[in-house]
């Protein structure tokens, strides 16, 4: 009987600490969204952040930082009347009690704040252009007053002058990257008041990029007498699933049909080699300059 007794409590309590065992699925990364205001607002202003946790169904708390200064824990974050001193990058994380520790989410990217002291703002795209495209840029001032005149500068230079604040740069080519700014004019109680933005920086990148071909002599997944072409090129372009179609030269002959490869094994030989990339549907087409390669026996 006291055997019998002791299966029993053993059992028992076997059971019980097994429903203390937390889930083992790792939680998901926390999102972190600007869902009022502006990343680039003028002191004074107001935007909010909220922090949400994909999936969740059940009781996460959320907790914000800027950097690593943890700020306060609420769903939402509310910066009212801005100052310049906020500006920083802001995360968030899911924090919640389990039956046996305190489970965290992996902290949110970042969500870059400015908070700008002066006048003048020139809001311009914060994801890279690419080459042909049209960049709109807004050069913003505080209080909104009715400009008379607004100049566009990049790196420097005039580009552009008109009296609308919204600035159009057409056609960007590989020369438009760089730094920025705008100078606003308006006219107020007889007076004219003229103001400089901040620098912004624009980036502007090649669609496709001019390939970079690679000799590896030895590859352990290829015969020893060849030697392994790699053609290195980057696409950028707003089309998602675009196939790039590489065709592999020696001596200016071809060697093979196109592929969707971007690397050719072929036998070790002296020569001087190249590659070419091209994206049919976009009508682009690029070409390596040529390596020499020679063999040593």
């Amino acid at each position: 009987m006291k055997l019998f007794l002791s299966l029993l409590v053993v059992s028992t309590l076997s059971q019980w600490v097994l429903t203390l065992v937390p889930p083992t699925k790792d939680p998901q990364t926390a999102v972190a969204e600007l869902v009022e205001g502006k990343p680039w607002i003028f002191s004074g202003e107001n935007i909010r952040l909220t922090c949400s946790i994909p999936g969740d169904l059940s009781d996460w708390r959320h907790q914000w930082f800027r950097g690593d200064k943890f700020i306060q824990e609420s769903k939402d974050l509310v910066i009212w009347k801005a100052m310049p001193q906020q500006s920083g990058k802001y995360y968030c994380q899911g924090i919640r009690k389990t039956w046996i520790y305190q489970q965290r989410t992996p902290q949110s990217l970042p969500v870059e704040i400015k908070v700008d002291g002066g006048w003048a703002i020139l809001r311009a795209p914060s994801l890279p252009m690419l080459v042909g495209e049209t960049m709109t840029l807004s050069c913003d001032v505080r209080d909104n007053p009715r400009l008379t005149e607004v100049i566009l500068y990049h790196n420097g230079v005039e580009i552009q002058r008109q009296s609308d604040p919204k600035l159009r740069v057409t056609n960007l080519t590989l020369r438009h990257p760089g730094s920025y700014w705008c100078r606003a004019t308006w006219h107020k109680q007889m007076a004219t008041h003229s103001v400089i933005s901040l620098a912004t920086t624009v980036s502007v990148l090649d669609i496709l990029t001019e390939p970079f071909l690679e000799i590896v002599p030895q590859d352990p997944l290829i015969p020893k007498e060849h030697m392994l072409l790699v053609c290195h090129v980057q696409l950028n372009a707003r089309e998602k699933d675009l196939m790039i179609n590489y065709n592999f030269y020696q001596d200016g002959l071809k060697l093979g049909p196109a592929s969707s490869n971007d690397r050719f094994p072929v036998l070790r030989a002296s020569g001087l080699y190249s590659c070419t990339a091209s994206v049919p549907i976009l009508e682009l087409k690029r070409e390596s300059e040529p390596v020499a390669y020679k063999r040593v026996n």
